[in-house]
């Protein structure tokens, strides 16, 4: 286990993403280093209105600490009392215009140690997309990237993880998928360090080729009040999923993570309203009617 070897991965996909995105976007990101009291610290890359993005995070963590956080030992108990590490990179990309998709990555690793005992170590992450409104050919290609990038590991793989994205990321409280999904995989460590290793660096560098050829098409599409109104109420469900369901979130903020870098995710503007609902045979009903359905799209 090369732990020098994982860090320099993490940082170098940072910079490789953000560098990208800043050459999209034409506006560069603002840079936040960190430290964090309990041990470790990261570094936060932001971007605000920007041409493309009306907000977007690409951060880096690597964190320490002697004991686990409830959300960690909850999910695997025989971990109390361990010393531990993780590390790893989270992106939420939020465009302006209501037509480009919401994205969404992470990889990360984690090791919990403990004297006299053998290690335990795993490698997470994952990818997916969050339109507004949809559009078959995007969500295809997004499905196709995710493949093309997991088949290395076995034809079983993107299925598996296809399927365990869309259970992961789904607001149970409204029986809704949160977007069309991606792959997403968590606590992996069959088949040994370096083929996990392996399977995490394919997943991460695959995120633009499978997200900015999406923003290329629907960057410049004409929108209006209509559609921003209608993108600021679905946004109200990306929050919910983030504050309610997801671990990671969870995990940040009870490990004394930095809070502004952990809710760096939430988007800039969001509406509620109460039982709202879409004009029926309108674009914006097409998307819980179609879209969100779980469904094979390659």
């Amino acid at each position: 286990m090369d732990l020098a070897a994982l860090k320099a991965y993490f940082t170098g996909l940072q910079n490789r993403i953000v560098n990208e995105l800043e050459t999209f976007d034409g506006q560069s990101f603002r840079s936040d280093g960190w430290q964090r009291p309990e041990g470790g610290g990261g570094l936060s890359r932001l971007i605000e209105s920007g041409h493309v993005f009306e907000r977007g995070g690409v951060n880096f963590s690597h964190v320490t600490g002697t004991r686990l956080p409830p959300s960690a030992t909850a999910h695997r108990p025989e971990l109390a009392g361990r010393a531990w590490e993780a590390m790893g990179v989270s992106l939420v990309l939020h465009p302006e215009n209501p037509y480009c998709p919401t994205a969404h990555m992470n990889v990360r690793a984690f090791v919990a140690e403990k004297a006299g005992e053998e290690p335990v170590w795993w490698f997470g992450g994952g990818m997916d997309l969050t339109p507004y409104y949809g559009f078959e050919e995007d969500a295809r290609h997004f499905h196709q990237t995710c493949k093309e990038a997991l088949a290395p590991f076995g034809s079983d793989i993107h299925p598996r993880y296809k399927a365990w994205c869309d259970e992961y990321f789904f607001l149970k409280h409204r029986n809704e998928a949160r977007g069309v999904g991606g792959v997403f995989f968590d606590d992996l460590s069959e088949g040994g360090f370096e083929r996990c290793f392996a399977l995490t660096r394919a997943v991460g560098d695959a995120f633009t080729r499978a997200y900015l050829p999406i923003l290329s098409r629907r960057r410049d599409l004409p929108f209006g009040e209509r559609e921003r109104d209608f993108q600021a109420v679905r946004r109200g469900r990306y929050v919910e999923f983030n504050l309610v369901w997801d671990r990671g979130t969870l995990f940040g903020l009870q490990s004394g993570g930095r809070t502004e870098s952990i809710l760096m995710s939430l988007p800039p503007v969001v509406k509620w309203r109460y039982d709202w609902q879409p004009e029926t045979g309108s674009r914006e009903a097409e998307l819980t009617e179609v879209f969100l359905k779980p469904r094979q799209w390659v």
